[in-house]
């Protein structure tokens, strides 16, 4: 029998995943510009997939493409807004004309600003809700009108939050319900799609070290924003804040045909968060 190659070799070495190879499939992912959206675009770039980078910020993409060029797979840059349908369009469409097909869908594009519900703005639930949940719908929406006109399949993956199933902090009821709703849609899509082999299935994260996690939180200083973070972590029972390349593996696993029998799935990756 061969001996099993390093660690190393295999992660640099998409010829090496076995079933969970992702080298040569068209990707588009939303919010890859940084934090979450950026690693799972990273590893799906090393294991040789090409991909969109599809995010509001189009200076921070390119900067990504520049340095995913390296990497086995053809990255791409756009500016996307997911809040717009027509932007979703634009980007499933951007994806045909450069890669010639659309394979998996990542939805990561996200916002997690805070309001306690008593002093929160219409205006400010809409724009929570408008990104959140209605970009991930009709970015899916696109997606999957094109998987159905290839006709072979494909895969979408959504970027839910513990806080699908449970609240985690005080403040953030906007951003649950958007969480939460991505949790319902996810299962319905995925009975919608099954008869055109389209796997839809979610991933929730529980508290993972971002740009945007190390910003101070709406009315709190830095200081009351670390103590808060700092407490945050004491109860996980793994001890320590996830990082975007524990999300970005699980991608890959959706991702790869290693999850052909799975859909309307939800996978929690969150150190134990929810156990506490």
């Amino acid at each position: 029998m061969a001996q099993r190659p390093p660690t190393s070799e295999i992660e640099t070495r998409p010829d090496l995943w076995g079933p969970f190879s992702v080298a040569g499939r068209n990707a588009l992912v939303t919010g890859a510009a940084k934090g979450i959206g950026r690693g799972i675009a990273d590893r799906l770039a090393e294991g040789g997939a090409n991909v969109l980078i599809a995010d509001i910020d189009l200076a921070a993409a390119q900067h990504v493409a520049e340095h995913l060029a390296q990497d086995e797979g053809r990255p791409v840059a756009m500016r996307v807004d997911v809040s717009s349908e027509a932007d979703c369009e634009a980007a499933v469409q951007r994806c045909i004309e450069e890669f010639g097909s659309l394979d998996l869908l990542v939805n990561d594009a996200g916002i997690f600003p805070s309001s306690p519900v008593l002093e929160m703005s219409p205006e400010f639930f809409d724009r929570v809700l408008a990104i959140n949940l209605r970009g991930l719908v009709f970015m899916s929406k696109a997606a999957g009108l094109q998987m159905v006109r290839q006709g072979r399949g494909g895969k979408i993956v959504n970027i839910a939050s513990i806080d699908s199933v449970h609240p985690s902090l005080p403040g953030l009821a906007a951003y649950d319900a958007s969480k939460g709703g991505v949790l319902s849609f996810t299962k319905n899509f995925a009975l919608e799609m099954a008869p055109h082999h389209v796997t839809v299935n979610a991933i929730a994260p529980g508290g993972i070290a971002t740009e945007g996690t190390s910003q101070p939180v709406t009315g709190l200083t830095k200081e009351q924003t670390d103590a808060m973070m700092a407490a945050f972590t004491q109860r996980i029972p793994m001890k320590r804040m996830g990082v975007p390349d524990d999300i970005a593996k699980v991608a890959v696993f959706l991702a790869s045909s290693a999850a052909d029998y799975m859909t309307g799935a939800l996978i929690v990756v969150d150190g134990g968060m929810l156990l506490s």
